[in-house]
């Protein structure tokens, strides 16, 4: 990003922001592109600090989120008015991030409360098999939720073998990231585009395809790789063949807190009484209230249920949770003054995106939506980068879902499965890095990781591509 135009810099940041921002009250226009630092800052930190200096940065993110968050609340306080920051911060909390941190936190309690016993054994046939089950069940419980569950048994089958890296690096892309393609409670920008009026079955209906080609590809080349590995393994030291103890899954109260989970979501969408409550400008749907409360108390209940044993077998701990909650409200914060901009059009310091997504005729191009929101996903994160390209396209749910639907197919297939292209894509890749790091797993570097991503999934992308949004 180094070669980038301040303007393109404050650009390339205002795809990471929540949807809400544009009821703080902001003339989008009159806002240049200096009001995009903080949040440049605060992206900038969060992909490079934990690599430079992963201790200083682990003791201190809180306070980094802190500061930057308030180099965005005070300026605005000073040029318009602390009515217009008080109202930016309740819509930036309030808003999409209640939701969008009570489905994360649900799903990390409760996943983190069933234990997968007993020995794998790490052969080809075992390890696809954990990969395409672990992809299936992603859409259901989460990319969170599926690769928690299901990474330590995935570890432990394969500690015996010389070559696991690969095995890991595979993981992250069918269950971290492209197996999370077919619900709102599979991948975050799912569920931001659920909350801003998407149908809950429409990613399945629509998704289900170019899902379905990509995953299969990717595992195929996990499979012929890791044969050919597991036979030089094999000549090596024999692998694969030793007995173990039975599978058994512990925990299982948390699969009907799953189901809970799922029927809240489900349910805030059907159920639509019509009441809301405004705090500070921000109106508070019941339905969503009711639906976060649930989700929070199946959490709660989880941790009731669940012997700690079960969860310490899982070495289940609060950090990476409170980490995301903690820079995920950093991120809302600074990104208020970068949706008002992007909401300004071809008025605002951000033209040069919109015209770029936009064929001459002004109609949504679906390539450029799918590469552009796919690779920013990867750079940056890809909830807030989805949800800037679906307001880019219109932010009309029943326009994006009706005539507008190749345009929000582009924009979930590149927000989903571009994630998986970095460390830092989508919330799960760092967590399946971390506990593998501390396995033992000599884990590719950030840029050895990205070298892995783009030899084997940009050709299958761009297949995609031709297949699903050239020629839908």
């Amino acid at each position: 990003m180094s070669g980038h135009t301040p303007a393109r810099l404050a650009a390339a940041a205002a795809v990471f922001v929540p949807a809400s921002a544009h009821a703080a009250g902001l003339d989008g226009a009159s806002l240049g592109w200096p009001w995009a630092l903080p949040f440049a800052g605060i992206v900038l930190t969060i992909a490079f600090a934990p690599l430079v200096a992963r201790r200083f940065w682990h003791r201190h993110y809180g306070k980094f989120a802190f500061a930057w968050a308030a180099l965005t609340l005070i300026p605005l306080a000073a040029l318009h008015g602390i009515d217009t920051a008080r109202s930016a911060l309740s819509h930036a909390l309030l808003g999409d991030y209640l939701g969008f941190i009570a489905i994360l936190f649900a799903l990390y309690v409760v996943a983190g409360g069933i234990v997968v016993a007993g020995t794998l054994r790490g052969t080809p046939l075992v390890n696809a098999a954990t990969l395409a089950f672990g992809a299936a069940i992603a859409s259901a419980i989460g990319t969170t939720g599926a690769a928690m569950i299901l990474i330590r048994p995935l570890l432990r089958a394969n500690a015996g073998r010389l070559h696991n890296v690969h095995v890991v690096v595979f993981f992250i892309f069918l269950v971290g990231n492209i197996g999370g393609a077919l619900s709102p409670l599979g991948d975050p920008p799912l569920f931001i585009g659920f909350l801003n009026g998407v149908d809950f079955f429409w990613p399945a209906k629509h998704l289900w395809q170019p899902t379905a080609f990509v995953a299969g590809w990717v595992l195929a080349i996990f499979v012929v790789i890791d044969v050919w590995l597991f036979r030089q393994d094999r000549r090596a030291a024999p692998v694969g063949e030793q007995a173990g103890a039975p599978l058994r899954v512990h925990g299982l109260a948390n699969l009907l807190l799953l189901a809970v989970i799922v029927g809240a979501v489900i349910g805030s969408a059907l159920w639509q009484p019509g009441v809301s409550f405004a705090v500070y400008g921000t109106a508070l749907a019941l339905q969503d209230l009711v639906r976060d409360a649930v989700l929070i108390a199946a959490a709660l209940v989880s941790l009731w249920l669940t012997p700690n044993e079960h969860r310490e077998a899982n070495g289940f701990s609060w950090e990476p949770i409170v980490e995301v909650a903690i820079l995920f409200a950093g991120i809302f914060i600074c990104a208020v003054p970068i949706l008002a901009a992007l909401q300004a059009g071809r008025a605002g310091a951000f033209a040069w995106l919109v015209a770029a997504v936009a064929a001459h005729d002004g109609t949504p191009h679906p390539v450029a939506y799918f590469w552009l929101a796919g690779e920013l996903s990867a750079i940056l994160d890809n909830a807030p980068t989805y949800l800037v390209f679906f307001q880019l396209a219109g932010g009309n749910a029943a326009a994006l879902m009706g005539p507008l639907a190749p345009a929000l197919v582009a924009i979930s297939m590149g927000a989903v499965y571009m994630g998986a292209l970095t460390y830092i894509g989508n919330a799960p890749n760092f967590m399946i890095y971390a506990i593998a790091s501390e396995r033992g797993i000599a884990m590719p570097s950030f840029f050895g990781y990205v070298a892995w991503s783009i030899a084997v999934l940009t050709p299958i992308f761009a297949a995609a591509t031709w297949l699903f949004v050239v020629s839908p």
